[in-house]
């Protein structure tokens, strides 16, 4: 309809339904408020923004509906481009680190799993002292789908923190999810360890990474001797030949030995798969042996994923 009928007439209709009685109608509106503000027209839309769209935002943060504040966090973060530095800083931080602080999780991580758009205005470390807080609460939520949801966030914040930052602050949490009691979080917390490691790199593996994990093939519950072997799964590759068989491949081969079962045909899936990364020599002297041994077993599993792995390994031979 073009600037002039938008200003008159769209704006006033837009801010009404920001301020609708019913819920529904204002979380419907808050989930548009970026889209409606990139549209505005450009000579004049930080200034509507300011005037007009974001004393109803401001209200909105403290919306007695969850589902309101939940929506509008979803897309609060957009306004940062628009806006610029100053602006973010002095009137939609506030509304962040106020949302940080909600007592809904689903409104604290849809704050957090938007930060690029605030990360390119301001950068991430204006907010770090009040989002570590909110981000080590919701790590350890009762709902397992939101601890799920910050692992998947766990790799854009560690780019954006750097290693020094990370290591001090939530290393230890990433590290605390490998023993989560939610399968779906184990399995998350060894996709999340491959990310970091191909962000921060080799070096930092050994020294942070590997030792933790090698640490759970002692531990007494055999769901954590696993998670070690998924984690060696995917780390080989990221971590390259010469650590994976100083550092990883010792702890499989003595895995071979371990009392249940389910541990051992894992060894013959973790071997299946990191051969590739293995020097010829290293898969003769000691794959080799590991998967002659299992596939001996006297579990029907493990002789089979054995023998498979034992396949795929004479071959390379």
């Amino acid at each position: 309809v073009g600037p002039e009928i938008t200003k008159n007439d769209l704006v006033g209709a837009y801010c009404s339904l920001l301020k609708d009685p019913e819920a529904e109608v204002r979380a419907a509106a808050a989930s548009k408020l970026k889209d409606f503000c990139n549209n505005l027209p450009a000579d004049t839309r930080e200034q509507i923004i300011m005037s007009q769209i974001l004393p109803c935002v401001k209200d909105m943060v403290g919306d007695m509906n969850q589902h309101v504040k939940s929506a509008l966090a979803s897309v609060i973060m957009g306004l940062s481009p628009i806006l610029g530095k100053d602006n973010t800083l002095e009137h939609l931080l506030p509304l962040f680190l106020n949302q940080l602080k909600d007592d809904y999780p689903e409104v604290r991580l849809n704050i957090i799993s938007n930060l690029e758009c605030i990360n390119e205005v301001i950068g991430v470390r204006q907010l770090s002292q009040s989002l570590l807080p909110a981000i080590v609460e919701l790590a350890s939520d009762a709902k397992w789908r939101v601890r799920l949801g910050i692992i998947e966030y766990m790799p854009l914040l560690a780019g954006q923190l750097g290693p020094e930052f990370f290591d001090e602050k939530l290393s230890s949490l990433c590290m605390s999810w490998l023993t989560d009691h939610v399968f779906a979080i184990r399995e998350a917390a060894t996709n999340n360890l491959k990310k970091l490691v191909e962000k921060f790199g080799r070096d930092w593996a050994q020294n942070t990474v590997i030792p933790k994990v090698i640490q759970l093939a002692r531990d007494q519950n055999y769901l954590y001797r696993m998670t070690c072997l998924f984690a060696i799964n995917v780390l080989a590759e990221p971590c390259g030949q010469e650590v994976t068989q100083r550092m990883m491949l010792p702890t499989v081969i003595t895995l071979v030995s371990d009392p249940v079962a389910n541990v051992r045909f894992n060894v013959a899936k973790t071997l299946h798969r990191i051969y590739p990364v293995l020097d010829s020599s290293v898969l003769a002297s000691h794959v080799k042996p590991a998967l002659d041994k299992l596939s001996q077993d006297g579990d029907h599993d493990v002789q089979y994923f054995a023998s498979e792995a034992l396949e795929k390994v004479i071959e390379a031979l």
